[in-house]
């Protein structure tokens, strides 16, 4: 009796990656290490002002992981699961720092179950180093000048500091 193949087990990660913080970046690699593919979804939002434009925050984390063939970058608008099930994702990736995070995420999580039945949603505790690191706090230290080191990639905080940000929309 022959072994069927086990189907590639796709994840979402799914956000506004305003920019991409180590936070994002801890959960993306501990998603590897369980998922064949993980893609990761930069939602466009017309209502919401971002600090950096859609084109350069897919290109942080394409060039944060480049030759790592498994993370996949795309940009999608309208409901999370339509976007999970376009791109062939069973499951959606979700990061906890705190416990409002996790009361956040649970009626998210109903939500999408109500829409989309067979979509699980797979959550990460962020480790210690990085549970205060959020993309809001990233934008204020950026907006008052200060010390990004620790919490970006070093190439994104040269990008940053070398052009300050003008507010971009993230009007396709």
């Amino acid at each position: 009796m022959h072994a069927q193949p086990r189907p590639n087990r796709v994840a979402l990660f799914p956000g506004s990656f305003d920019p991409i913080t180590y936070g994002h970046i801890e959960i993306l690699e501990r998603a590897l290490e369980l998922f064949d593919q993980v893609v990761v979804g930069v939602g466009v939002n017309s209502q919401k002002k971002t600090m950096f434009s859609l084109v350069q925050r897919m290109g942080w984390i394409v060039r944060y992981f480049e030759g790592e063939p498994r993370i996949q970058v795309t940009q999608f608008t309208g409901l999370t699961v339509e976007h999970a099930k376009a791109v062939g994702a069973r499951y959606l990736l979700r990061g906890l720092r705190s416990a409002p995070d996790f009361e956040y995420e649970k009626s998210i999580d109903i939500l999408n179950k109500h829409l989309a039945y067979g979509i699980d949603t797979v959550y990460f505790i962020a480790q210690a180093d990085t549970q205060s690191i959020s993309s809001t706090l990233v934008r204020e230290v950026i907006k008052y000048g200060g010390s990004l080191k620790g919490l970006v990639p070093d190439f994104i905080i040269d990008e940053i500091y070398a052009q300050p940000p003008a507010p971009a929309t993230d009007a396709p």
